[in-house]
């Protein structure tokens, strides 16, 4: 039924909902994410708002790029974007026949679980220091509530920015 990937899926949504209720209320934790983020991430951020957050948004997208890169099955990934480009230009010819679209839409629908099953895996590792992180974003900005580049809120920034970056690194590791 559940599927590899769904089932870390799962796994890491558990693992965050359980790190977020016990971040505030176990102090050993709190207090080793600010005795590491702080001397680091919150000296850029002092430094530089701006500056310092495209600096760190770029870090942890080197970060989560390369840990992508090295635990999925890069080889296998290709080959399912390969036969899901050719699946998508045979549901252009087919377009103005519903019976035969409907079927490659079906097929489509089977590289959803094939997909999930092989990118999944760098979730695991990632995961929890990502949510750490953002815990400790929102803990620094709320104490220093400055914009990014005058009008961002911290998390707007580091989504565009990763996205950015993201795309940036893909294609400099050649990823699929």
């Amino acid at each position: 039924m559940f599927t590899k990937g769904m089932k870390i899926m799962f796994f890491v949504f558990i693992i965050g909902i359980v790190f977020s209720i016990i971040y505030p209320k176990v102090p050993i934790i709190k207090d080793s994410i600010h005795f590491v983020l702080d001397p680091t991430a919150g000296f850029l951020l002092n430094w530089n708002v701006s500056f310092g957050m495209i600096i760190i948004t770029a870090i942890i997208s080197l970060i989560l790029s390369l840990v992508q890169k090295y635990a999925t099955d890069q080889e296998s990934l290709k080959q399912l974007k390969s036969e899901q480009k050719l699946l998508q230009e045979e549901m252009k010819q087919y377009k103005d026949h519903p019976e035969k679209l409907m079927e490659l839409q079906k097929k489509q629908l089977e590289f959803i679980p094939k997909t999930m099953d092989l990118t999944m895996a760098p979730v695991l590792y990632t995961a929890i220091p990502i949510i750490l992180f953002f815990r400790w974003f929102s803990e620094y900005f709320t104490m220093n509530p400055e914009k990014i580049l005058g009008f961002f809120s911290w998390f707007w920034a580091y989504l565009i920015f990763s996205i950015v970056f993201s795309i940036v690194f893909r294609k400099v590791f050649k990823m699929p």
